[in-house]
């Protein structure tokens, strides 16, 4: 399972738009502020809900996590030359703190035993080796900087930098007893190497009349003891790429239990503060957190944009469910709090909220008409949509699958008050076909295209299976009637299916009379939808051009390969 997490909701709509190709239901795309990323814990935010309703896990934690943190991006200056105009030293010294929390919250959302990397796309030491030696003096012995040298040998990298000097408009400071109090504020004790204040050395805040006088002494510049040479920095000009800074941190032990309290002390005072605020749902629970300044414009998210797809109307704007939440007010009042019912529009605005599919009728439905068993595939519990499933109109639209770790973090989410941001779920697998293209008996719910790989290997009904001539004649006309068929047989079983969607699978000719055919990962298949007397395919008309290149191909490379075996047998 992946949670890819990014609070800039155009950033996340593109990575939801990239892996769709993946056809995954291990994937959920969340929008939460990083160091405000919620550990669901339900021992820490609503104990009674565990009880009541016990989950396969109780805490949201990873095996492996990777925090990519907002920089100045001084590295991606060979394709962004703008930032020469805007760059300068403030950019990545107003980061360092933020980078700070998001990584050390990265940590305590890691497993024990778990691998972290940070990584930036700056060469700038306060962005980059300040905060590791910053990790490292927060988590002691429990996290570890390793040493990945041996790694990806074709790789050139440099080591980190144990040694550098802090930048601001006041000057050069090669230590933070050099600071003069009036710039405290901007340039703090982590991002030098040692991480020592005034207070662990001699002498106090300097003046701006004897920065000229440190700044030039080179021999004085601090020396960091931390391993921090086992840091790696890739510069774009050894191996023609991006500057790049990465650093691999496992975690060996649980965090000092001095960095636990602190963060239950925050968690503690948010929720009250969250309790007391006027400004908020006053249903919301709150998450396991750190909490700092959150970032601007984080609050509202567009949703993934729904495509008009197969050449069909998008779908109208979709309905909305309290399921779930209604279940938590109601919790909450056995505990005595005050809670307001909650708006329609769900928990986060802009977003409809995730709930699972419990419809019976529909379940049933899908599994007969498509012939799936339940114990090879199971829908029960594992089908999600962000429409009311009990609507009596029938109004659920799309309906998404998702594996069983994905499932397990949406109940503990349900449980906690769901404190996540879900932007995308799970794989949409099928979406509802309007009325009039409906029979009174025909399943309304057509597989889409990128759920197609994941429940045709399941399905024992509705599947065609065609040659290379009539799979590609469908493709180009896009809709054929039964008696035009090159092969004869192929048009008679296609008016056998039941009316509604079904599936055209390519197979050889000589496996034409031998089906069903084993699928492969190899094999293509494309959705249709039969209707009285034709077949009419249920893709856009770019992936119909791009499935023809991709045949013809195919038959190329065939026709040389016979040519090949034909001229050996010859010889």
């Amino acid at each position: 399972q992946v949670v890819a997490n990014d609070v800039d909701y155009k950033r996340s709509n593109l990575l939801i738009h990239q892996t769709k190709r993946t056809c995954t239901t291990n994937l959920m795309v969340t929008n939460n502020e990083g160091q405000h990323f919620p550990s669901c814990n339900t021992k820490r935010t609503l104990s009674v809900a565990s009880e009541i309703n016990p989950h396969p896990i109780d805490q949201l934690l990873f095996d492996r996590v990777l925090c990519d943190v907002p920089c100045s991006g001084d590295g991606t200056l060979r394709k962004a030359p703008d930032i020469w105009r805007r760059w300068n030293s403030g950019s990545g010294n107003g980061l360092h703190s933020l980078q700070v929390v998001l990584a050390m919250r990265g940590l305590s959302l890691l497993k024990v035993g778990g691998r972290m990397i940070y990584s930036t796309c700056s060469m700038n030491p306060i962005e980059d080796e300040a905060v590791v030696a910053e990790i490292l003096r927060r988590c002691g012995c429990s996290v570890e900087l390793v040493d990945v040298s041996d790694k990806l040998p074709e790789l050139i990298r440099r080591p980190g930098l144990t040694k550098w000097k802090v930048h601001d408009r006041g000057g050069w400071y090669r230590s933070y007893k050099d600071v003069p109090k009036s710039q405290r504020d901007g340039v703090l004790r982590s991002m030098f190497p040692s991480g020592k204040s005034d207070k662990d050395s001699t002498g106090g805040g300097n003046s701006y009349e004897e920065m000229a006088y440190i700044s030039s002494d080179e021999s004085a510049v601090e020396v960091c003891d931390l391993p921090l040479e086992r840091c790696m920095r890739i510069l774009p000009h050894d191996q023609n790429t991006g500057g790049f800074f990465i650093a691999v941190l496992h975690k060996v032990s649980p965090l000092p239990a001095e960095f636990q309290d602190k963060i239950n002390n925050r968690r503690n005072s948010f929720t009250r503060n969250n309790i007391n605020s006027s400004e908020k749902s006053s249903y919301e629970a709150v998450s396991d957190t750190v909490v700092t300044k959150p970032e601007e414009g984080a609050e509202e998210i567009v949703l993934e944009a729904t495509v008009s797809e197969n050449g069909f109307n998008p779908p109208e704007k979709e309905s909305t469910c309290d399921e779930g939440i209604v279940e938590l007010v109601q919790k909450l009042d056995d505990m005595g709090g005050k809670r307001e019912v909650p708006s329609l529009q769900g928990k986060w605005k802009g977003l409809y909220p995730v709930v699972f599919l419990r419809d019976k009728t529909v379940i049933d439905g899908i599994k007969t008409f498509y012939g799936i068993k339940d114990e090879s595939f199971p829908l029960y519990g594992h089908l999600v949509t962000r429409n009311s499933d009990i609507s009596s109109h029938g109004n659920v639209k799309r309906i998404y699958y998702v594996s069983k770790a994905v499932k397990d973090v949406l109940e503990l989410n349900f449980a906690v008050g769901k404190p996540l941001k879900i932007s995308s779920v799970g794989l949409k697998i099928f979406e509802k076909q309007s009325a009039k293209e409906c029979e009174a008996n025909c399943c309304s719910f057509r597989i889409t295209s990128e759920g197609l790989p994941v429940i045709l290997p399941y399905m024992t009904k509705q599947i065609l299976y065609a040659t290379m001539a009539d799979f590609k004649n469908l493709l180009q006309h896009k809709s054929i009637k039964f008696l035009d068929f090159i092969h004869p047989q192929i048009g008679e079983k296609a008016a056998k299916l039941a009316l509604g969607s079904c599936v055209m699978v390519l197979v050889d000719d000589t496996q034409l009379g031998s089906e069903p055919v084993k699928v492969k990962t190899s094999t293509i298949a494309i959705g249709c939808w039969k209707g009285k007397a034709s077949l009419t395919v249920m893709v856009t008309t770019v992936d119909c051009h791009q499935l023809i290149e991709r045949l013809s191909d195919r038959s190329k490379e065939v026709e040389i390969a016979e040519n090949c075996l034909k001229t050996a047998e010859t010889a």
